[in-house]
């Protein structure tokens, strides 16, 4: 099979690395500056055991590439503001043989939260989730590093809604051959996935607010901004996977390692900002907590606070991790003050 990497920056990079590393044929996609990086010096990977260079193909979108082969695996890696441009572009594709990518071809969606399957679901007919624990940063144009080991990642797979299939446990099979991948093949894909965006909550804080200083402020805002999602999702009867769950599948497969000149400053939400992209993932993120809240009654201030917090500072290209967390604690206390009684 041959990978098609929609979004070739951080993790998609390095899924994308080390599935060439193991001999599979990958085309990267990607954009502006990004684009002409790997065109010219092809993607630089940084991960423990090494420094990586892989010359392989980069497109802007697939008339470039012609028409789509048979078996082309889609790789969504773009942020979840970005996933209807990227259906858009690729869901009409020509497949030898007949037919669309829509139609035709897999899409696995290799992203944060849970939004960006169901926008996949409306376009494309066969529509995988990835359940993403793959720490990755984006160092510049063309440079990616990944500083987990002994893994570089783990990757929950599954049919989206749910259910397993032959080409979940080829792909899982190629992901685990590049030995720094490990990939389940589970049939409750959304379970793990919800877990995750528990975890994502804290992703704005960080961006807002940075790591240093206020160790128990932080701690104690972030455990409201979860248990504000624990109690949606329970009121949305939506399961998911347990702490120790996680833990147990995971153990230390996944450890950071310090990497020399490729500091990680912060996940994907500070990236973001880091960068001045004009946009963050947290409607999808925190936003995804305040729909269901709204949906089912149940107040979520904090994750409201933190997602507009989050929209302003991208706009207003706000420097990452430049508020104060004492300021942060004491709007949190003002928009839960301010939820009206039921």
């Amino acid at each position: 099979m041959r990978y098609i990497i929609i979004g070739a920056g951080a993790v998609g990079g390095a899924v994308g690395g080390r599935l060439a590393g193991a001999g599979h044929e990958v085309v990267l996609v990607a954009r502006g500056a990004q684009l002409a990086a790997l065109r010219e010096g092809g993607l630089r990977l940084k991960v423990p055991d090494g420094d990586h260079e892989y010359r392989l193909p980069a497109v802007e979108g697939p008339g470039e590439l012609g028409e789509l082969r048979g078996d082309d695996v889609l790789v969504l890696a773009v942020k979840t503001q970005d996933t209807v441009a990227a259906l858009q572009t690729w869901g009409p594709a020509p497949v030898a043989g007949g037919g669309s990518a829509a139609e035709r071809l897999p899409l696995f969606c290799a992203q944060n939260g849970v939004e960006g399957q169901r926008l996949a679901l409306r376009v494309f007919r066969h529509v995988y989730g990835v359940c993403v624990w793959l720490p990755a940063t984006y160092l510049e144009p063309g440079h990616v590093s990944a500083g987990g080991a002994p893994l570089t990642g783990m990757l929950h797979l599954g049919r989206y809604p749910h259910g397993t299939d032959e080409t979940a446990r080829r792909v899982a099979a190629d992901l685990e051959k590049t030995g720094f991948l490990e990939a389940p093949v589970v049939p409750d894909v959304t379970r793990w996935q919800y877990a995750k965006l528990l975890t994502n909550l804290s992703n704005t804080l960080q961006a807002l607010c940075g790591e240093d200083g206020g160790q128990d402020s932080r701690a104690s805002l972030r455990a409201r901004v979860r248990a504000e999602g624990e109690a949606v999702l329970a009121a949305a009867g939506i399961p998911y996977a347990s702490v120790a769950e996680q833990q147990a599948q995971r153990g230390h497969k996944v450890d950071l390692v310090p990497l020399a000149g490729a500091p990680r400053a912060g996940g994907s939400t500070w990236q973001s900002l880091s960068r001045g992209t004009g946009s963050v993932e947290s409607d999808h993120l925190n936003g995804e907590i305040v729909l269901l809240g709204r949906l089912h009654g149940v107040p979520t201030p904090i994750n409201e606070l933190l997602q507009r917090l989050a929209g302003t500072f991208a706009r207003e290209r706000r420097e990452a991790g430049s508020m104060p967390i004492e300021e942060l604690v004491r709007l949190a206390d003002e928009a839960v003050a301010f939820v009206p009684e039921s």
